[in-house]
This record gives structure tokens, C-alpha cells and sequence, in this order.
């Protein structure tokens, strides 16, 4: 089935909240240390309250369905920054790794995708979302820092 793209509403946020931390096991657990992984995935309500906040607050989300099932979303906003390399920043782009390679983050991309220049933060070992960027127009600046969540490396890529 071809998954759906939709506007994500504030009924979303206990999918989109479940989403989320499945997708950072997916794409982080080859990455970083795996308690690490875990005692940041452990609080759910913590996930759900932030995914409601954000609903109501943030810069709007698509989703993506499939199903009945949410198996990926993106979001952009202003650069968060203190001396942002472009106005926009791509938040995130996530699908479930069973879409990985099907075209469906490109498509995620341009639901979300800015007229204007736009930057984002990957992980430094993560050469798979790498490249995947680097498709889209990214490259690195050289910009890099300790995601201290995660303790580990991102670098910041953008594209003009």
C-alpha cells in the first residue's frame, strides 16, 4: 500500500509519541550506547506530553500512514541556532526502518521541504541519513557538537 500523507492533529500525539521512539531505536541504536538508548526512551509519558505540547505549539507535523498505522513523520521550522547557517531547520525526518530505501522520507521532505535555505543535525556515524540528505541538496558546513542526550556527535548539514 502506498502510505498516506496527512497533517498531524492533536489526536496524534500518543501514535506520534509511539512513532517517535520507535524510530530513534531504529535509527540511533546502531549509534549510540544502548542503556543510554533505553533510559531515554523509558519515560513514555515524558514523549507523549512533548509530542501534545508540540502539536499545539510547534511548527506544524506530516505524518505518514499506512495501514491505519503512522510509519513516519517530518516537521521544519525556524532555526533554533544561535547563528543559524539558513532561516529554516529540519527538524526531523523519520520513517520506521522497514520503509527505509522506499522513496517515503523524499516524499516526507517535500511536504515539509522550505522555499528558503534550510539546515539540519545529523549524526556524524549515522552515514546512512548522510547520504540520504546529501541527495536532497545537504552538505556540511563543518559545524559539529556533543549531542549530550545521545552523547554522541552530530554535524550540522544544509542545503542553499
Amino acid at each position: 500500500m502506498t502510505p498516506v500523507l496527512r497533517a498531524a492533529g492533536a489526536g496524534d500525539a500518543e501514535a506520534g509519541a509511539a512513532l517517535h521512539r520507535a524510530c530513534w531505536r531504529e535509527a540511533y541504536g546502531p549509534y549510540v550506547d544502548p542503556l543510554l538508548l533505553d533510559q531515554r526512551l523509558a519515560d513514555a509519558d515524558r514523549w507523549v506530553a512533548s509530542w501534545r505540547h508540540q502539536l499545539a505549539s510547534g511548527p506544524p507535523r506530516v505524518l505518514a500512514e499506512a495501514d491505519g498505522e503512522l510509519i513516519g513523520f517530518a516537521v521544519a521550522g525556524p532555526a533554533r541556532d544561535a547563528d543559524p547557517p539558513a532561516p529554516i531547520e529540519l527538524y526531523a525526518i523519520y520513517t520506521r526502518a522497514a520503509w527505509w530505501g522506499t522513496g517515503l522520507g523524499r516524499r516526507l521532505w517535500e511536504a515539509v521541504r522550505p522555499e528558503r535555505p534550510c539546515s539540519l543535525w545529523v549524526l556524524e556515524a549515522n552515514a546512512r541519513a548522510r547520504a540520504f540528505y546529501a541527495r536532497l541538496g545537504f552538505a556540511a558546513d563543518g559545524a559539529r557538537e556533543l549531542y549530550a542526550g545521545l552523547d554522541a556527535w552530530e554535524i550540522r548539514m544544509v542545503r542553499p
